[in-house]
């Protein structure tokens, strides 16, 4: 199997609520899929998504791709591209114009796990089990008090049972409240992760959560409350956190991550959609014996690597509207998420949402009409 051809189609559409934490929000989607076509006519799909502002017209990308990563590929085994180890050096060293990085990884292994007839996830390493437990994240800060509690509530009655808010406000009694809010939604025998996304300092971290202890609140884990080079900081925490996890890594590259396994900082690392740089954190994990979170990936497809790490207990879910996009969506049942059977990663683009959704010049946000639906949060209403 050869790459002989690509196909990248452009996506824009509302968000079907505002998403973010206690330093951002997004309200609409703004994605691209990037189709590897082999010479059989195989298609390897991989998502490249910015949070906050439009992708270039659909040309641009295209434009871009064809003379910065095409001449790399084409006529490639995605086999060979999947090994194959980079050598950057000097002005070499560098990233593409339009950051294709994941949806290249997630396109060759697709493609590369087709050629062999396999699941991604069992050509990665995995088979001893099918699926991998889930929590359920809201990306709720922006969230009314009313449409937090709905979503959480909801998530409950679909058996999930672990649930992480976003924290991190100005004024920390509102932090207590969504706990006690979600205490009240899901009741009060659930694991409860908080993510602070970098907002406390060391010592505020360490008051915030014995504050919310003695409120009736103990967590499971804490994601990234500090500064992500601040390994002095993490250490100090890890020490003096009690029963709580320390969850690090979501804004650190593979060197960073890397960094803080070897630093021993971290009871948790937390990894997202890269095929190969998550196989390769989650290889080193391993052998610290360090546990990894899979965060969010486009669609869920960090199953694939959820299900082939050992060290890989939790993945995240968050409810955001991309169902329309592909034809089959990963499996939640009962708080777990199941591994396709089907070769390669298990999603394939959705030929009525190229002809429905595709939006090949960049739209104001005021003309991108409503927003499609979430199909698995609707389907629990």
């Amino acid at each position: 199997m050869r790459i002989v051809d690509f196909q990248i189609t452009r996506f824009q559409f509302g968000r079907d609520r505002t998403i973010g934490d206690s330093q951002v929000r997004a309200d609409a989607v703004h994605v691209a899929a990037v189709e590897l076509v082999a010479d059989d006519g195989t298609r390897g799909l991989g998502f490249l998504q910015t949070l906050f502002y439009p992708l270039p017209a659909e040309s641009e990308i295209v434009r871009v791709f064809a003379e910065e990563v095409w001449p790399n590929i084409e006529g490639q085994s995605p086999a060979t591209l999947a090994h194959r180890v980079a050598r950057p050096r000097g002005g070499n060293n560098r990233v593409h114009s339009i950051g294709f990085g994941e949806a290249l990884q997630q396109a060759v292994w697709d493609l590369f796990a087709k050629s062999v007839a396999m699941p991604l996830w069992k050509l990665l390493g995995g088979g001893d089990r099918d699926r991998v437990r889930a929590y359920a994240s809201g990306l709720d800060y922006h969230l009314s008090d009313h449409d937090f509690s709905e979503l959480f509530g909801r998530a409950a009655e679909q058996g999930f049972t672990a649930f992480k808010i976003k924290v991190g406000h100005p004024e920390f009694d509102r932090d207590l409240h969504r706990l006690a809010l979600l205490k009240k939604a899901v009741g009060g025998d659930k694991l409860v992760m908080i993510d602070a996304n970098e907002a406390w300092s060391p010592r505020q971290t360490i008051a915030n959560l014995e504050a919310m202890r003695n409120a009736g609140h103990p967590i499971y884990w804490m994601e990234d409350p500090i500064l992500r080079h601040d390994f002095e900081g993490l250490r100090v925490l890890r020490a003096g956190i009690g029963p709580t996890l320390l969850n690090s890594g979501e804004y650190l590259d593979v060197s960073g991550k890397r960094a803080l396994i070897e630093a021993q900082v971290a009871d948790m690392i937390n990894v997202h959609g890269h095929v190969t740089d998550v196989m390769r954190i989650g290889w080193l994990a391993a052998e610290h014996g360090v546990p990894i979170t899979l965060g969010n990936s486009f669609l869920e497809i960090g199953v694939n690597m959820a299900l082939a790490l050992p060290e890989v207990d939790w993945l995240e879910y968050s409810y955001q509207n991309f169902d329309h996009l592909v034809e089959e969506t990963h499996v939640i049942r009962d708080g777990f998420i199941h591994g396709r059977d089907a070769p390669g990663h298990g999603l394939v683009l959705s030929e009525d949402a190229r002809t429905r959704w595709r939006r090949p010049d960049v739209l104001a946000d005021d003309a991108l009409g409503d927003a499609p639906p979430q199909a698995r949060l609707a389907a629990a209403r």
